[in-house]
């Protein structure tokens, strides 16, 4: 069937090209692709987001993924940093920008005075791309990697802003670095990973390990039942109770430290008592990235730009289709035969089940 329809489609399967069918001329797919992103980012109250090993050309490199219910969206990079990760969230964006909220970050992360007062008399200025800000920052003297990288996350958040990226989308992750950025919120299973991997050194650290479980299970439950029905008593409790369980002092050190913390978590892990629509944990974004690592553990990695970049388009548009209830195959025919009866899948986020538009 699969062999008839590539003939239907014009395609020579006696020749070399079924080896390029997958990846030459397919920028009306990479276009809907990077459209998902803005318009899930647009249509929706949270993210969830995760990332994965992802092998390129013989070299190392990551595979971002960002999503939710209503979309799933892939990106490989070279390396995974915070930059990267604004860099993504920007889109098609290529322009650094410097306005009170790129100050607000850098004084927060600790940019020290004269770089930051240097950079705050550009106040309202836009950088067209990558080497214009390294030139500006060459110029002002800022040559410190620590200082370069602040002030470069600043300036990629102020374009988010500038760009009208919604403050309030809550960022739902697994604690890893480099997300921790605007409305963060953190993964409760992930959470109690970190206590899951303490080593008890006798039957008393067993029993004090076991009952941190039990009282972070607790929690989770009534935050699942807060979810549900928004109680303001409850909403106390829970408070009460996250507080209590921070503040106990076992007789081992390790487990301390641990509930030390979470303690600096809690804004972070308590954010849904103030945003009930967000989840209480990262199994969505790791259930999509899971066929990702899959296929790299099959087939390795990629080696041209078109084949990265390949990868990363359809399985969004596949995750998507899943997602919005839409049959893949269905979807690849229909865009191959330039029939567009199936839906712009941009357009389903933002409620718009308009066609997509003849070319």
């Amino acid at each position: 069937m699969i062999l008839q329809q590539l003939i239907e489609f014009g395609i020579d399967i006696s020749s070399g090209q079924i080896s390029n069918i997958l990846v030459e001329d397919k920028e009306e797919f990479h276009t809907e692709k990077n459209a998902l992103l803005t318009a899930g980012i647009d249509n929706s109250s949270y993210i969830q987001v995760d990332d994965t090993g992802s092998r390129h050309d013989g070299k190392n490199g990551y595979c971002t993924h960002v999503g939710n219910d209503a979309f799933a969206w892939f990106s490989s990079t070279h390396a995974k940093s915070r930059i990267n990760f604004l860099g993504l969230l920007r889109g098609a964006a290529v322009d650094y920008t410097i306005n009170p909220e790129a100050i607000d970050y850098m004084r927060k992360e600790g940019l020290p005075q004269r770089p930051l007062a240097a950079i705050h008399r550009s106040l309202k200025a836009t950088f067209a791309d990558a080497e214009a800000w390294e030139s500006y920052l060459q110029q002002i003297k800022i040559i410190k990697k620590r200082h370069i990288r602040i002030a470069t996350e600043g300036a990629l958040l102020g374009t988010l802003v500038a760009n009208g990226f919604p403050l309030d989308l809550a960022i739902i992750s697994d604690d890893a670095g480099q997300f921790n950025v605007l409305l963060h919120a953190l993964c409760w299973i992930h959470t109690d990973r970190v206590f899951q991997r303490i080593l008890p050194l006798n039957d008393t650290h067993a029993k004090e390990i076991d009952w941190v479980h039990t009282q972070i299970w607790e929690i989770y439950s009534d935050l699942k039942q807060y979810k549900r029905k928004q109680d303001p008593d409850l909403k106390a409790a829970i408070k009460a109770h996250f507080d209590e369980l921070c503040r106990t002092k076992t007789s081992f050190a390790t487990l301390n430290r641990a509930l030390i913390r979470l303690a600096r978590n809690k804004k972070e892990l308590l954010l849904v008592l103030e945003r009930p629509d967000i989840p209480l944990h990262n199994n969505l974004s790791e259930g999509d990235i899971r066929e990702y690592v899959i296929k790299r553990k099959i087939s390795g990695s990629t080696r041209s730009e078109n084949g990265r970049r390949c990868r990363d388009t359809f399985v969004s548009l596949k995750k998507t289709c899943k997602k919005q209830g839409i049959s893949f195959w269905e979807f690849l025919c229909d865009r191959l035969r330039r029939q567009h009866l199936v839906p712009y899948l941009p357009d389903l986020l933002s409620g718009n089940v308009c066609l997509v538009p003849p070319p």
